[in-house]
């Protein structure tokens, strides 16, 4: 039996689509929405549409940016000679918010995933390495650390080894917070490995 009418049933069908927002949620969303004004109605459907024709991939690092080159490339201050890889914008934007990276990024689009039937074909690494034809120092990769991650961070490290570059892996270990007992062994493992001195 229908609850709503066919236009909210609609608005919320599409919203529940969106990644993260379940039945109750785009109920919630689709309410607020149809209680707003006009005109801020209007402002999102405009900013949802425009973002959607105008942004693409920047041409250095495959960020996404509505311009030719995002804000981090065209700055002269960062140190383009140190680039960190990272599956995708959200964890550039991680990283962005700590303040204390003053390198570049390049953003893949993805990890290796056989069992996906995602191979380096199918992310940004050939863009990579067009890009290390430049003066590059260090390649720091901050892919996750699930298992598509890691093999994205071997396949890449293979790769860019023989050209001297120095790479580099993000540490992982125990989180801030974590108790120790329910944490488990590989991460307690690789927080071993990479102790630090105190």
């Amino acid at each position: 039996m229908e609850y709503y009418s066919r236009q909210i049933s609609k608005l919320i069908q599409e919203l529940s689509a969106l990644p993260g927002i379940g039945a109750k949620s785009a109920q919630r969303l689709a309410f607020h929405i149809l209680n707003m004004p006009e005109d801020a109605v209007e402002g999102l459907a405009s900013a949802i549409v425009d973002a959607k024709k105008n942004v693409r991939y920047c041409k250095e690092c495959f960020t996404l940016t509505d311009e030719e080159f995002c804000p981090i490339c065209r700055d002269g201050a960062r140190n383009h000679k140190t680039i960190m890889v990272v599956e995708n914008t959200r964890d550039l934007a991680a990283y962005e918010k700590t303040g204390k990276y003053e390198g570049v990024y390049h953003v893949l689009h993805g990890a290796i995933s056989p069992m996906l039937g995602i191979g380096p074909n199918d992310i940004k690494l050939k863009e990579l390495m067009q890009r290390l034809q430049q003066e590059v120092d260090e390649v720091i990769i901050a892919t996750n650390s699930s298992l598509e991650g890691e093999t994205t961070a071997m396949y890449i490290s293979k790769l860019i080894k023989p050209t001297g570059i120095k790479v580099t892996r993000i540490a992982s270990g125990v989180p801030v917070g974590g108790d120790l007992e329910y944490i488990d062994e590989v991460t307690l493992l690789r927080a071993l490995e990479g102790r630090t001195e105190l």
